[in-house]
């Protein structure tokens, strides 16, 4: 449907193109341009700003935890499954935009899991745009835990989130993506923006009255992991793989 068609570019515009265009290519996308030129954007671009936008970078980092399936058709019911955001884009330009349910397996946040995305965007970012290493900076799993007595925590939803993302990253360095690095979000649980503490992305519990840490099953598997410089059923990472481990 061109509606939504037009619903994935102005996103895709905004959330990933409107930042990586400036800083590899040197210049903004002219479609994304064109969708704030209602807002006066282009008077917000001063001379040399791109120059000094697009300066050489050693390496770029990709965050990377869920897609966003959207819908330009105002009738369609949207759901926030998908995004962490409410029913409607919080893009500016964009703000018919909704986000629907696509029907993936969600982490305790209702994101919704599809490891293939993190596939799709490393390779696009290795076939579109100059020669650039690149890191997963964050990718993880948040849910709902608490601490069983002395019982350990088995976020085995968090082992296989990141098992299956970790796959894909060797999809991708198999492929000839210059993927130097993965970082799962994250060690500890943390404070997590408007959900505040009700929300653990952690490896490593965090007691929060206590401060007490308490490594969960995931913590342990992934150690397992780092170890081998391999995941389970697939090869240790050979030579020219050895750098994205």
């Amino acid at each position: 449907d061109e509606a939504d068609l037009d619903a994935a570019r102005r996103v895709d515009g905004m959330q990933n193109r409107f930042f990586l265009d400036p800083l590899l290519l040197g210049r903004y996308p002219d479609d994304v341009l064109a969708d704030l030129e209602p807002l006066g954007f282009s008077s917000f671009i001063k001379d040399g700003d791109l120059a000094t936008i697009s300066e050489r970078v050693d390496q770029l980092g990709v965050n990377y935890y869920s897609r966003f399936t959207v819908t330009g058709d105002p009738s369609v019911k949207a759901q926030a499954a998908s995004s962490p955001f409410s029913s409607h884009s919080p893009w500016v330009g964009s703000s018919h935009v909704g986000f629907v349910d696509g029907g993936r397996p969600v982490t305790g946040m209702g994101w919704e899991i599809d490891e293939t995305g993190l596939l799709e965007v490393l390779l696009r970012l290795h076939r579109e745009y100059p020669p650039v290493d690149l890191y997963i900076t964050e990718n993880g799993a948040g849910y709902d835990e608490t601490l069983n007595g002395d019982g350990p925590i088995v976020d085995k939803g968090r082992i296989d989130y990141i098992d299956a993302h970790l796959r894909a990253s060797h999809d991708a360095i198999a492929a000839g993506v210059p993927l130097r690095g993965y970082f799962t979000w994250s060690l500890l649980d943390n404070f997590e923006w408007s959900w505040g503490y009700s929300k653990r992305f952690g490896l490593v519990h965090v007691d929060y009255g206590t401060q007490r840490r308490i490594p969960k099953a995931s913590a342990r598997w992934y150690a397992d992991v780092i170890r081998a410089g391999g995941l389970p059923g697939r090869d240790a990472l050979g030579e020219g793989a050895g750098s994205g481990r």
